[in-house]
């Protein structure tokens, strides 16, 4: 019920947002006709101007107050980022244009560097601890090869999209999302906090001693069993959580995907070719989405069939086409606001996977597992494309990389001091709603100057945009 709500709530509003344009930039056209000889020059320079706005603003690497600062934030908004497996883009960008004074589509590029880098060092992490419950490996490769081809296409459809949607609109859509995923999580997490509460007061009530009606202490007589469970070591752990056959299938994705964005971005925009290469990533993502979905249904029925009320995967959800189809539309919206905002997809994918039933270690490994793919892809089109510094990139992946490491470890180690996974949901939450009001008020900021300049606020053309 909670989940239709969400979902009502964000398409309700995304709608309204995306309407609004189109009356905005209907009052904008009445309000310039009376005045097209005075204000359309001026309209017009402001547009073009806003169109060709890819002057690059690289602050140089020296040691500095703000390089301190910088360092600390991106240490903290790593560690808590790849703990809650959204990522942290959104507390990267502004970091980077107002602290360190990148441009905005630099900072872009670096925060999927911080990003990958975190996301990488996180999965290194994972793949060396077990599964907390089962024996089975951390991170869901199911649920990976579900989601990550659909959230790659809509990081295509994101970027296609900042190009078309105006300033402010993707300032809104994005305030709307983090607000309704991290109001969500936040809910969730205290749900969780609670039945924890009541399963550690069963447990301390089982370990306590019982009087019986004599008055006579029955001792709790429970012993180590006579064959202990045997204590693996981390590389047969590391062997155990690696699946080879998945990871290959998505290292397949990944390149494919990979040589497409290359081919279209070395051809003229909106030429043929263009848009062949453009609409090849379809085929490819459903097909390897298509796949799975069809696996996944075809293993529930034959579970349900044989009374085994079991789930197939760490999601306890029935896997029928409607929340297949769902779980897609969930992928490219992730990946959708991953291209319109710079980060790795993740702050749809982390509460997406605690929604569908999976307990917080494991959605948190899996989604840093898929955001690694997402993000290294980006970063090696904006090397292709010189829209990073080397040195700067260098240096704020080091730092994440030691975040995302040294953040799972500590929180880990939390959560199994104090048996409440719901710490790592709250993390998820908080960096959900900080990223929402950082970037709110940078986007509020940059919209109000724009209006007070008079640049145009409606859909931008794409080709002319490119």
């Amino acid at each position: 019920m909670a989940t239709r709500g969400l979902v009502s709530y964000l398409l309700s509003s995304f709608s309204v947002a995306v309407l609004s344009v189109f009356l905005i930039t209907q009052y904008q056209n009445g309000y310039d006709s009376p005045l097209q000889s005075r204000l359309s020059p001026s309209l017009n320079s402001n547009l073009s101007s806003h169109l060709s706005s890819t002057d690059k603003t690289w602050p140089e690497l020296k040691f500095s107050w703000r390089l301190v600062l910088a360092t600390v934030i991106g240490f903290l908004g790593s560690a808590c980022g790849t703990v809650g497996g959204v990522g942290g883009g959104g507390i990267f960008v502004p970091m980077l244009t107002l602290i360190v004074g990148f441009d905005t589509k630099s900072a872009a590029a670096l925060s999927k560097c911080m990003i990958m880098g975190a996301s990488a060092s996180s999965v290194w992490y994972n793949l060396r601890v077990p599964h907390p419950t089962k024996e089975v490996p951390i991170i869901d490769y199911d649920l990976a090869l579900l989601f990550q081809p659909m959230l790659m296409l809509g990081i295509t459809l994101g970027v296609a999209l900042s190009v078309v949607f105006p300033y402010w609109l993707i300032t809104v859509l994005i305030i709307i999302l983090f607000l309704g995923t991290s109001s969500r999580s936040c809910f969730k997490g205290f749900e969780m906090w609670k039945e924890e509460s009541i399963m550690k007061k069963e447990f301390a009530r089982q370990q306590e001693t019982v009087v019986d009606s004599r008055g006579e202490l029955l001792i709790d007589t429970q012993y180590e069993p006579l064959l202990p469970r045997e204590e693996k070591s981390i590389m047969q752990i590391l062997k155990f959580n690696l699946r080879w056959k998945r990871v290959v299938v998505l290292v397949v994705v990944w390149v494919l995907f990979l040589v497409l964005q290359v081919f279209k971005n070395d051809v003229n925009a909106c030429s043929a070719w263009y848009w062949v290469f453009f609409c090849l990533q379809f085929p490819i993502a459903l097909g390897v989405f298509g796949y799975e979905s069809v696996k996944l249904c075809k293993e529930h029925k034959k579970r349900m069939s044989t009374g085994n009320t079991e789930s197939i995967c760490e999601a306890s959800i029935a896997w029928t086409p409607i929340h297949i189809a769902f779980c897609a539309l969930c992928g490219i919206l992730g990946g959708t606001v991953g291209g319109l905002l710079g980060s790795g997809g993740g702050f749809i994918l982390g509460p997406l996977l605690l929604e569908i039933g999976v307990i917080p270690q494991v959605a948190s490994a899996t989604a840093t597992f898929v955001m690694t793919f997402s993000a290294s892809l980006s970063v090696v089109e904006f090397y292709l494309l010189k829209r990073f510094p080397i040195p700067y990139a260098l240096y704020l992946t080091s730092v994440s990389v030691l975040a995302g490491f040294w953040g799972q470890c500590l929180v880990r180690k939390v959560v199994t001091i104090l048996k409440r996974a719901s710490i790592i949901v709250f993390i998820l939450s908080g960096v959900i709603f900080a990223s929402a009001i950082t970037m709110g008020v940078i986007g509020i900021e940059t919209s109000i100057q724009m209006i007070q300049n008079h640049e145009f606020m409606g859909f931008l053309d794409f080709c002319s945009s490119q």
